[in-house]
């Protein structure tokens, strides 16, 4: 089970090193300051850091990454809720008061002749 904090996983500075998942993220950066030339060597996932891959697989794994499509789906979920909630929003705006009056200008013109 991938949810299994018991379940143990492999180092990816020291290939002996087998720790529980619960921990992994605590030994990540415990093993990145022993095994700093081996850190160098590897980048981390833009959607898990849990995820180390050597720095020249790193876009394939971007591409492949199983991480990702639950990161795409959240981003579209919230764009859609932002859209959703922008759409349904009321204006506040109100016209400004009127000052012309057409009624009265066009009795006072009816006294004045219309001329072409």
């Amino acid at each position: 089970d991938v949810l299994d904090p018991e379940r143990l996983i492999q180092c990816p500075y020291n290939k002996h090193h087998r720790i529980r998942a619960g921990r992994f993220p605590y030994h990540l950066v415990k093993c990145r300051k022993s095994y700093p030339e081996v850190a160098k060597k590897l980048a981390t996932c833009p959607f898990n850091a849990r995820h180390l891959v050597p720095r020249a697989d790193l876009s394939d794994h971007i591409t492949k990454c199983s991480d990702k499509g639950i990161l795409e789906q959240d981003i579209g979920k919230r764009t859609l809720h932002a859209v959703r909630e922008h759409m349904s929003a009321v204006s506040t705006w109100q016209a400004p008061p009127c000052e012309e009056d057409w009624e009265t200008e066009s009795s006072e013109q009816a006294d004045s002749p219309f001329i072409w």
